[in-house]
């Protein structure tokens, strides 16, 4: 069986096509934005165009551009190709491409938010989430975050930094290529993005709600 994988919920841009468990085709570019613009192409210069009976697609939280741009990709390919749509948590991936480094290790994962906040989360030796996973300002994180001996994303370094003490950081992006790392049971059919904090615009009138 062959599966897709997208991820564009960050400034990292990458799909994979697996044959079973083997990658046969893959790209990973950080691109910042142009989400829109690269990803569709990414996936037509896979092996038969990408085409699978299964696609694996982050639903954030990340940038709400980029997750509604992979989103809107994964369901239109799944309609076309009649195929299982399944979302993950970015953050999961995260935890789980650190625990694939350094064994069956818990992890806090803590990605760039906006605002100048981190999207930060705990993962156990299992790489199943303990807790939600928020926004909050730097020292918040660190303060409610900081008991985990590894921490993993692209704020990694500075979540080791700002906690003052032996915590090993690991500087990494989401990479479509170690999707099936992540735990089956985080696997789900519900295709809402998870944005982690509100819009940062709303309708007039509307309620904004934290997510």
């Amino acid at each position: 069986m062959r599966t897709l994988a997208i991820d564009s919920a960050t400034e990292a841009c990458s799909v994979a096509l697996f044959e079973d468990d083997a990658v046969i085709g893959h790209s990973h570019e950080i691109i910042g934005r142009g989400h829109a613009e690269r990803l569709v192409p990414a996936i037509a210069a896979l092996p038969g165009k990408g085409r699978a009976e299964r696609i694996l697609i982050s639903l954030g939280p990340g940038s709400f551009t980029g997750v509604r741009i992979g989103l809107a990709a994964a369901r239109a390919l799944g309609l076309a190709w009649a195929a299982e749509v399944r979302g993950y948590p970015t953050l999961a991936l995260v935890a789980a491409m650190a625990r694939h480094m350094r064994g069956a290790v818990t992890v806090t994962a803590c990605m760039n938010g906006g605002h100048g906040e981190w999207f930060v989360g705990d993962f156990d030796a299992d790489g199943l989430a303990q807790g939600e996973t928020l926004s909050l300002p730097p020292a918040q994180a660190v303060q409610q975050h900081g008991r985990q001996g590894i921490v993993a994303g692209n704020r990694a370094a500075e979540f080791a930094a700002l906690a003052g003490k032996a915590v090993e950081a690991i500087d990494l992006l989401p990479d479509a290529r170690h999707a099936l790392l992540v735990p089956p049971a985080l696997l789900t059919p519900d295709l809402a993005p998870l944005y982690g904090r509100a819009p940062d615009a709303a309708l007039p009138g509307a309620a904004v709600v934290r997510q």
